[in-house]
């Protein structure tokens, strides 16, 4: 009996060695406890270093007065030169925001060379992050949301995806948009073929707004993005002119005519609501900007890629402007 209970308390000292052993591993683990020196006081412990979020990602709080649309446009799976150009880049990014209690609005042109984080370690260009997300996280709407959120410093309410080639049928359907130029346009490169406009008023159909739009090799992007807004107020001022956004059974030919084309998380098919916010906003008071290099930009090279950094090295002054724009 002697034996059996002297092997019954060995095996109960192993165990509470065992134990102790965890719990000394823990703590030495978690404290940073110097091992040589078993009986440092908790003054000798240091915690393990925290690892702080970037303050410049820092996820803006919802303004309930205040109403901002991400509209992205995407080279789409039928674009003749998808497979080498990415479907999925974003060629065209856009900040719709709206006051709603003074009623006042703006479109603010990010550009897709904007080198930033994407995800953690991960830096790309701001152009790359839909795709990412769509590949990367349970919610790509959501992801891309966020990250545009955390560059412009003012919370993402509802984000549009396009493809160009809705943006083409949209403008046939509606029989063409007219653009005012006030110096030529020409693209030599881009579209096999010379394409030019001149001075003054055009009228454009689907194919020609969209190679306005999108041309990018005869010019700079920030040029291209100031079109793209220009094509954009074309579109609006027709639907006006057509009455389009007065009439939901109209209005709603345009939106089935897309249905395959978009992915938004907006109630895009509540068209009383679309009609609401189209006919409150003041087209002639509407600011147009586009970020680039004459205001908060520099550009630079990564891995000899062309990108483009912040001035100051953060996005302060960008996130300044956004806030700013609707005063």
């Amino acid at each position: 009996m002697q034996i059996f209970s002297f092997i019954y308390r060995i095996r109960y000292i192993v165990m509470l060695v065992i134990i102790l052993a965890g719990l000394f591993y823990l703590n030495a683990t978690k404290y940073q406890i110097n091992i040589f020196n078993p009986f440092a006081t908790r003054d000798d412990v240091q915690p393990l270093p925290v690892v702080t979020p970037d303050p410049d990602y820092a996820m803006p709080e919802k303004e309930s007065n205040r109403l901002d649309i991400l509209i992205l446009g995407i080279r789409g799976e039928n674009d003749p030169d998808a497979v080498s150009g990415g479907p999925l880049l974003t060629d065209s990014i856009q900040i719709f925001s709206y006051d709603k209690t003074t009623k006042k609005s703006s479109l603010i042109s990010i550009p897709r060379d904007l080198f930033v984080t994407i995800h953690d370690q991960k830096k790309d260009k701001i152009n790359s992050a839909y795709e990412y997300g769509l590949s990367h996280s349970p919610n790509g709407l959501e992801f891309i949301k966020d990250k545009i959120s955390q560059i412009t410093g003012v919370y993402i309410d509802q984000v549009i995806v396009f493809d160009f080639s809705s943006f083409k049928e949209i403008i046939d359907e509606l029989g063409g948009v007219d653009v005012t130029l006030t110096v030529p346009f020409t693209e030599t490169q881009q579209w096999g073929a010379s394409f030019s406009l001149p001075v003054g008023l055009n009228h454009l159909d689907g194919q020609s707004a969209l190679y306005y739009a999108r041309s990018r090799y005869t010019s700079s992007d920030f040029d291209r993005s100031r079109r793209q807004q220009q094509i954009m107020f074309a579109i609006k001022d027709k639907l006006l002119q057509l009455n389009f956004l007065s009439s939901p059974a109209k209005s709603f030919s345009i939106l089935n005519l897309i249905r395959n084309d978009i992915e938004t998380d907006i109630g895009v098919w509540n068209i009383s609501e679309l009609i609401n916010l189209a006919n409150q906003v003041k087209l002639d008071q509407m600011k147009r900007s586009v970020i680039s290099t004459e205001n908060f930009l520099v550009d630079t090279k990564d891995n000899g890629a062309y990108i483009l950094l912040p001035k100051t090295g953060t996005f302060a002054d960008i996130k300044k402007f956004f806030q700013d724009i609707l005063q």
